[in-house]
């Protein structure tokens, strides 16, 4: 299907449930946390992802996708950290939120360029990973990222949690 192997297939159906399950804690509490169900399966989802993209070789060797997903898994774990811990001090809950904000824009870098590069069938949008509308694409997603992340400040210091 679509030119995956199986584990392509599995690697990128949990993927879409951890960006859905992100997609229902942003809309739903403001914010991905493990305090809440939706949260912790879009945590768990992501691992799973990470974990999966490291038997990948769609593009040769470890590349940048691997690199990706490493930086996912520590991310992640300093926003376990942040949360479970006061090592961040006051500033725990903001770098609890960004940082699994940040991980739902890395989600965002493959699955637009996955998807640029293999849809539709047969005559895809773009060509390469390396194409400069998808650098556009992810300058424009970063941009988003940051939007999203002042409002959850924003909102973290208005008291919502």
């Amino acid at each position: 299907m679509f030119g995956l192997t199986q584990l392509g297939t599995f690697h990128t159906a949990i993927s879409l449930v951890a960006v859905i399950a992100g997609v229902i804690a942003f809309f739903r509490y403001g914010a991905i946390s493990l305090r809440n169900t939706t949260g912790k399966i879009y945590v768990v989802m992501t691992i799973i992802t990470c974990i999966t993209g490291f038997g990948i070789f769609q593009h040769g060797g470890f590349g940048k996708p691997h690199m990706l997903g490493i930086i996912t898994l520590v991310v992640l774990a300093v926003a376990a950290v942040a949360a479970y811990t006061r090592l961040f001090g006051r500033l725990s809950a903001y770098v609890e939120t960004i940082s699994y904000s940040m991980t739902f824009f890395f989600h965002m870098i493959p699955a637009i360029t996955e998807t640029s590069t293999r849809l539709p069938l047969g005559a895809p949008l773009l060509t390469s990973p390396d194409a400069p509308q998808l650098q556009l694409a992810t300058l424009v997603l970063l941009v988003l990222f940051l939007i999203g992340a002042v409002y959850q400040v924003v909102r973290l210091r208005a008291g919502h949690r």
